[in-house]
């Protein structure tokens, strides 16, 4: 299946700054001045210790199987060893969803953060959407970027891996130099309230756990290129996830103490000015804000790797036309693919900031029913395939993958009418009605396509 034309070229240092650099992200700059006002710096640290535990049930489900069957595709893989396409492609195509609005809102996140550093008159109005006034030169700022990461994926998956770890080394220490800044400067006087707004605000934060560590999945996507031994791939997941949720409590410690009650209620970027404050400084600042956009970059580049693997991996089943199986045969990667992504990324910032939040909200979904799905297949193998050789075996499986199956169902819930986080009413599922009914489209094109093929065959077998 071309399986062999992707080269061993990511070491574990690669793995785990990609699984990381895809995590932390940008959300962590523009949201925690939500976590603190919502829930105290106590709450907040509650609503990351259970939501990590949640993810991590489900990561521990991806860490045995990534390990077991380390092939390109993750998900697709594992729910079609357990069952069969149709399930393999729903688990696809939703987790497809999650990274496509992911990198779409990236390309729109880059000019917004620029601006708070550089603020631009921007020229060339073009048109309003949804109350946004889009100007030319800002949607040219996304798109350039989109350019850029795209072709440095293009070139092979070395030069993407190297900014990845620069990039993500650079988040974690300034983000550090912030939790410093708290430690030695910070006012304890602003912890108070402790919990915030109590339970209810402890729950508005835990809501926002399903989108802030997207990204370990990723790992799954590229295992057929990680040059070590398959179980050293499962404890990395892990470890990327356990690092990603101490650092999120940490940065809600040091913007805790670096603003007062009445400077989070004001604030439009609470991590920057929570760091301007600690250290009496506007370059600090702007540091924490340059710490954004490299945080940007990292989950961007991180879902254009994962996202076109997961395009080579459906193409290649031809559950999608098998334009997207091409593998540039001096570069090692998908290169279809990565012009696809970065496509959509040139053209999102088109849309402005209210549309691409409902696509981030819409594609949160799809990324806890792939969960959902390969934690049901992760029970499955081990009760079918109880000999397949597992470097990565958790220990008290059945227990974890029913927690698993629970918790994803809980996530998905969290999306439903009546729940503080439900999808808005017509856009959003508007949205997620569109994106599987494309899908739809597609399945049945390329299963009708796979019935010609094998109906061909079988003619001329019998004809010779």
């Amino acid at each position: 299946m071309g399986e062999k034309k992707f080269s061993k070229s990511m070491s574990l240092t690669d793995v785990l700054f990609l699984s990381t650099g895809a995590m932390l992200g940008w959300g962590w700059v523009v949201l925690s001045g939500d976590w603190v006002s919502q829930a105290g710096f106590l709450g907040t640290a509650i609503a990351f210790l259970l939501g990590g535990l949640l993810v991590i049930f489900i990561g521990l489900t991806y860490a045995e199987l990534a390990a077991a069957i380390p092939e390109t595709g993750g998900g697709l893989v594992f729910v079609l060893r357990a069952y069969n396409s149709k399930l393999g492609y729903l688990a696809a195509w939703s987790v497809l969803f999650g990274y496509v609005s992911v990198i779409t809102f990236e390309a729109v996140a880059l000019p917004t953060v620029i601006d708070y550093v550089i603020p631009v008159n921007h020229q060339g109005y073009i048109w309003s959407l949804s109350g946004f006034d889009i100007y030319l030169t800002w949607a040219l700022i996304g798109s350039v970027g989109a350019i850029l990461l795209s072709s440095l994926n293009y070139f092979g998956i070395k030069p993407a891996t190297i900014l990845q770890n620069v990039l993500t080394a650079a988040v974690v220490l300034i983000g550090l130099v912030l939790v410093a800044g708290g430690f030695g400067n910070g006012d304890t006087a602003n912890l108070q309230p402790l919990m915030g707004e109590g339970v209810g605000g402890v729950m508005t934060v835990l809501i926002m756990i399903p989108f802030l560590f997207v990204g370990f999945d990723v790992i799954p996507q590229i295992a057929s290129e990680v040059k070590a031994p398959p179980k050293f791939i499962g404890r990395l997941l892990i470890i990327s996830i356990i690092v990603s949720i101490i650092f999120y409590i940490l940065i809600g410690f040091g913007v805790s103490v670096g603003l007062s009650p009445a400077e989070l209620a004001t604030t439009s970027l609470a991590t920057a000015d929570a760091m301007g404050n600690l250290f009496n400084s506007q370059v600090f600042a702007n540091i924490i804000v340059i710490a954004g956009v490299a945080g940007i970059i990292t989950s961007w580049n991180a879902f254009i790797i994962g996202g076109s693997r997961i395009l080579y991996a459906m193409a290649i089943r031809d559950m999608i036309p098998r334009w997207f199986a091409y593998i540039h045969p001096k570069y090692n990667t998908p290169t279809h693919g990565i012009i696809f992504l970065g496509m959509l990324g040139f053209f999102a910032p088109l849309l402005g900031h209210s549309a691409l939040n409902w696509f981030v909200n819409a594609g949160g979904i799809g990324i806890v029913i792939g969960y959902l799905i390969v934690s049901i297949s992760f029970m499955k193998l081990r009760k079918t395939e109880p000999e397949l050789e597992r470097p990565y075996k958790i220990k008290y499986w059945k227990t974890t993958g029913i927690l698993a199956i629970l918790l994803s169902v809980l996530f998905i819930s969290f999306y439903m009418p009546g729940m503080p986080s439900s999808l808005v009413w017509p856009a959003e599922w508007f949205i997620v009605g569109g994106w599987y009914l494309i899908g739809l489209a597609l399945y049945f094109t390329g299963s009708n396509k796979k019935t010609k093929q094998e109906n061909q065959k079988n003619n001329h077998s019998s004809a010779l």
